[in-house]
């Protein structure tokens, strides 16, 4: 029988016996590497290495010995496996172009110096520590800070032996960068206006709260099959991407117990996308944590090991179903039953990313601003804390879309700090280009990106906002440096995978291959790929005023992108 919550399952003296059939079984075929079926060889070097010691033990081993010996001391398995469990990953070593990431062994692709990614579960920040993240920024970081679309903060140019110190500074004001990265639960995206929207169903704060004290951190769920994501929200707006999350805690109100959430489980993009689906169960706010637990555990236990592109969650619920996968929930890990319940209402607009000036439930305002792609400096973020102090708030959030919000401002400093924040390009009222258009690391630090991202996209806005000044439908635009979608891009109105493409003149350059329609929220789906269509980097502007005039011409009255994109032909897409 798989383990409650409560009595984590390991491959070791302290786990469950498998069954005759079961061993029987595992002798005869190692099968997918599966603990509850009592597979507990390890079938690849990354299980190998979990099972050699747990991830979160090396950062013993960061503060006593490779802070003070350097990068060149570092231990192989625990330099490109066991740091992620602390947010690193070493960075791409400048120089090498998109043609060679997958020709070169991962130790020609390291750099000496290291990705860092602050865990911001919820999204929450505080005026100190949206400071001391600043900070750091400027001593240790080379001014780097980029927003990500899971609410997080990434450095880049972290030297190991400052992480130590970084580390203390971090966790001074409660942020850590602990299973920021690695196979573990990572950051749990919650809604940005938690507690303050005044259409709010269920504010999902305690339980993000409670599942970080009890789990985070601790090794009952420190070895998974890959990486989990949750996310839970009570927005009306479903304003967290729940679509495509291992796990989603969804707001919704049951006609007779009233709020709490429906329990959506595998959804991931990456190579092979899926969206989540429904339990059909409706889960009340205080027994989040647990069913958390019990989901997590089922991953854990029967989650696929032997294969990594075949290891996250989505894959298991694939095979057995939704029906069967609530059926193990409650029988094995909850030893309950879950209540049925209703699922989410479609959300009344569009944009989910609370940009620009709105009320809050208790009369105070919030105020939503856009960077350019989540491309920001420290010096910025340290100017945005001073200006949020300064207009008496002591709260922001980071969004899902690679943007921020301040909280909490009076009404009578609104138009101060919105005019403070455009002095700094921090957009309150963006072009449709701005507010939807989002970049994930690319080549410039990326070990895995073929193209550049990020620069790419601030030009792409730029050079949209000039040629199609009055352009004001919603529009999402997803850059992404590789096929692994950490941008988003099967799920944007225009998705554009980058890869070498083969220009005019027969010579391989940067390039996307495009998908369009996709979307979630109103539009939940996959993009379409046309055949054949694929731009260079230098002819994306010209693509993308192209099918942004046409869709103007040709929509019908309210239709939406993804809904003319499904429609449209080929021809009329290229």
């Amino acid at each position: 029988m798989a383990s409650s919550p409560d009595s984590p399952r390991t491959p070791d003296a302290s786990a469950p016996k498998a069954t005759p059939a079961a061993r029987r079984k595992a002798g005869r075929h190692r099968g997918e590497g599966q603990w509850a079926m009592g597979h507990f060889t390890p079938l690849n070097a990354n299980e190998q290495a979990k099972k050699d010691d747990d991830g979160l033990n090396v950062r013993t081993r960061i503060e006593t010995i490779y802070a003070h010996r350097g990068f060149d001391s570092i231990d192989g398995a625990d330099l490109r496996g066991r740091m992620r469990w602390y947010g690193l990953y070493t960075q791409r070593r400048p120089g090498i172009d998109g043609g060679r990431t997958a020709i070169l062994e991962p130790e020609e692709l390291d750099d000496s110096y290291f990705m860092m990614r602050v865990r911001i579960d919820g999204g929450r920040l505080t005026v100190a520590q949206l400071r001391v993240i600043g900070e750091i920024s400027q001593e240790f970081a080379r001014g780097t800070a980029d927003l990500t679309d899971r609410q997080n903060v990434q450095y880049h140019w972290i030297r190991i032996e400052d992480v130590p110190e970084i580390w203390r500074r971090l966790e001074a004001v409660g942020l850590s960068t602990t299973e920021a990265c690695g196979d573990t639960p990572r950051v749990i995206l919650g809604s940005p206006v938690a507690g303050i929207a005044a259409d709010e169903i269920i504010d999902g704060s305690s339980a993000i709260d409670e599942i970080h004290a009890r789990y985070i951190g601790s090794k009952e769920f420190s070895n998974l099959p890959r990486k989990f994501k949750t996310a839970i929200s009570g927005s009306p707006l479903l304003d967290v991407a729940h679509e495509i999350n291992d796990i989603a805690f969804v707001g919704v109100e049951h006609p007779e117990h009233g709020p709490g959430f429906d329990l959506w489980v595998g959804g991931g993009l990456s190579t092979n996308p899926k969206l989540g689906v429904r339990l059909g169960a409706w889960v009340p706010l205080a027994e989040v944590p647990d069913v958390w637990a019990g989901v997590i555990g089922i991953f854990r236990d029967y989650g696929y090991r032997r294969l990594r592109a075949r290891a996250r969650l989505k894959f298991l619920v694939a095979d057995w179903g939704p029906e069967k996968f609530r059926q193990v929930l409650q029988d094995e890990y909850l030893k309950r039953e879950l209540t049925d319940g209703p699922a989410p209402e479609q959300p009344v607009q569009q944009w989910r990313d609370h940009i620009g000036v709105h009320r809050q439930k208790d009369g105070r305002y919030y105020v939503g601003f856009a960077s350019r792609v989540g491309r920001i400096d420290g010096a910025t973020l340290t100017k945005i804390s001073d200006l949020a102090a300064a207009h008496g708030s002591d709260r922001l959030r980071t969004t899902v879309d690679q943007k921020l919000i301040v909280l909490d401002v009076e009404e009578d400093r609104v138009d101060s700090l919105t005019s403070a924040l455009e002095a700094l390009d921090l957009q309150v009222k963006p072009s449709s280009f701005r507010r939807g258009t989002m970049a994930c690391t690319g080549i410039e630090f990326c070990k895995l990106a073929i193209v550049e991202t990020k620069a790419r996209g601030a030009s792409l806005i730029d050079e949209l906002e000039r040629r199609l000044p009055d352009f004001d439908e919603p529009i999402t635009i997803n850059v992404n440096g590789c096929p692994n979608s950490c941008a988003r891009i099967q799920v944007a109105d225009i998705g554009l995978k980058g890869q070498l493409v083969t220009d005019a003149e027969g010579r391989q350059v940067e390039g996307f291959q495009v998908h369009l329609g996709g979307g979630l929220g109103l539009d939940p789906g996959f993009g379409r790929k046309v055949r054949g269509l694929k731009v260079t980097s230098a002819e994306l502007p010209d693509y993308v005023e192209r099918v942004l005039t046409r869709f103007q011409a040709e929509r019908a009255e309210g239709e939406r992108f993804a809904q003319w994109a499904a429609r449209t032909s080929e021809e009329a897409l290229s």
